[in-house]
């Protein structure tokens, strides 16, 4: 058990004797049955990001290294379904996935009979808070060396205030001292089952969280109380999963990089990477890139190998040129794509039926042919879209509702193979200097433009993490040097752009880093 003994200096001791716990437990209440919802099932079963809610949750407390032992108390009926959920993500510190009660305190109770005797110091955390963070679960444990009780809250944004039978209002109470309480709560083992102990001869005994249990019925016990975050929410209504799948997106944005030059290659020498669309522009500079970190890369294209990626038979070909010289595959890149300029009125059927064919039935086609492949290496799919997938503009109609398919091909897709261990994500560069698009829009200032380079570099950063479902912003940092010595950062997820009347500046926005080709308005595979 790992845990930080410092407390302020200020702390006021929770009794004489020095606490010596035998281990750390989080409890993790997954007894909702996400009534609220409508949606059918528990709420902490449904899939945000990719994983199912306490999936994700649990991950934070696995972890944690403040953190021991976790149980799960789950919603009956559904212990089996948390199980395989716990077998499957290789949790090893759960030790029980039980059945919890008709309520909260009951769900308590049951969680300290799982626990057992001794000293211990026990976190409990709604399953369905899955944004906690690991800072608020060290705090906790760090804060139970001086005190007994811990809770977690926000300060209220918002004015509270109290009202009768009639909905008047009686009483304004001052901002200042309100909190919005969250989870975890933390406690000694003595503190909490005392409280409950003495709680069991109240006939009138109910309590919405176990701090209010200590409060009630050891009413000289001080709970201190540490900041929570407003990311933290819980999952009850159904905006709070369009919020959460947002929250992880702006989380999953900051794509963890990798140390420095050597991990890169201890993460990539042996695999073997297909990139589809890697003559050129990110695809061909993410080859080099990884071939210098030690991968395996075979880059396939249109121009120099004849591959058309929504042709099944030349993406099996592919694959299997891939497989048959490596003996596996590790993750598929599919940076290829056109850009077909035009009001959709004015396309003719077979430009539109190329656009469609090489943007998103392609992305599909490569999904489909690696699928066996990446079981096998439990490995990474990597898709691109671009910043129109946000709001269709004008003259670009079918190329935004591409973009926007991959979008929603990721999503599907990473709960699809969840199951199998493969991990499906897309990358959205912002604006990129390629010679394709210097040929296709002229010079343009440099301090405007990402480097292939960054953003193949930012790809790598995704191959290599745990990340699933997100979707993945590659920006340029505010003040940011030069094309040539820059380094992309994945910022938060921006705004939508609004609708541009300006030519230019929508070509250029839209274009992304697609080269140019010898039919006028359209640019051709590539990124």
């Amino acid at each position: 058990m790992t845990q930080d003994r410092t407390t302020a200096p200020d702390a006021t001791p929770a009794g004489p004797a020095p606490w010596r716990p035998s281990r750390t437990v989080a409890v993790i209440l997954a007894g909702g049955t996400g009534t609220r919802l409508g949606l059918g099932i528990p709420k902490q079963l449904l899939k945000v990001a990719g994983k199912p809610i306490v999936e994700h949750t649990l991950a934070v407390f696995e972890a944690a290294p403040e953190i021991d032992e976790i149980i799960v108390l789950m919603a009956a009926g559904h212990v089996a379904e948390a199980r395989r959920i716990v077998a499957n993500a290789s949790f090893h510190k759960v030790s029980k996935v039980i059945e919890g009660g008709e309520t909260r305190n009951d769900t308590t109770r049951i969680a300290l009979d799982a626990i057992g005797a001794g000293d211990f110091n026990v976190l409990f955390h709604d399953a369905v808070r899955p944004l906690v963070s690991a800072r608020i679960v060290r705090e906790c444990v760090n804060a139970l060396w001086t005190y007994s009780a811990v809770d977690v809250a926000i300060p209220s944004a918002d004015t509270i205030i109290q009202v009768d039978e009639d909905d008047c209002i009686t009483d304004i109470p001052v901002r200042a001292t309100l909190r919005r309480g969250q989870t975890p709560q933390a406690f000694r083992s003595g503190t909490i089952r005392e409280a409950y102990r003495r709680a069991e001869g109240d006939p009138d005994f109910a309590a919405t969280d176990d701090c209010g249990v200590v409060l009630r019925y050891l009413p000289g016990t001080p709970i201190k109380v540490i900041d929570g975050s407003d990311e933290n929410i819980k999952v009850t209504h159904p905006v709070d999963v369009h919020l959460a799948d947002k929250l992880f997106q702006l989380a999953a944005a900051q794509a963890p990089r990798v140390s420095d030059h050597r991990s890169y290659t201890e993460e990539l020498t042996g695999r073997t990477i297909v990139v589809f669309g890697g003559s050129y522009g990110i695809g061909h500079d993410l080859t080099e890139l990884a071939r210098r970190y030690g991968a395996q890369v075979f880059p396939f294209s249109r121009s120099t190998t004849g591959t058309h990626v929504e042709r099944a038979e030349d993406v099996a070909a592919a694959l299997t040129t891939a497989f048959e010289a490596t003996g596996r595959i590790d993750h598929v890149v599919v940076t290829a794509g056109i850009l077909e300029k035009g009001a959709l009125a004015e396309m003719d059927d077979a430009t539109m039926d190329r656009l469609l064919q090489v943007n998103f039935v392609g992305p599909v086609t490569v999904a489909r042919q690696s699928l066996p492949y990446l079981r096998q290496t439990k490995g990474h799919l990597l898709l691109y879209t671009s910043s129109s997938y946000t709001r269709g503009r004008a003259r670009y109609a079918l190329y935004s509702a591409t973009k926007a398919a991959l979008v929603n091909l990721t999503q599907a897709l990473a709960d699809e193979w969840a199951d199998f261990g493969v991990r499906v994500n897309c990358v959205n560069p912002e604006r990129t200097a390629t010679p394709m698009r210097t040929r296709a829009f002229g010079e343009e200032p440099e301090h405007t433009l990402l480097s292939a380079e960054a953003v193949a570099q930012a790809s790598l950063d995704v191959l290599v993490s745990e990340l699933t479902g997100q979707v993945i912003d590659v920006r340029r940092a505010p003040g940011e040097q030069p094309v040539g010595e820059q380094v992309a950062v994945v910022p938060a997820q921006p705004d939508a752009h609004p609708a541009d009347s300006d030519a230019r500046r929508a070509e250029l926005e839209l274009s992304e880093q697609l080269p140019a080709a010898s039919t006028p308005g359209r640019t051709t595979e590539g990124r």
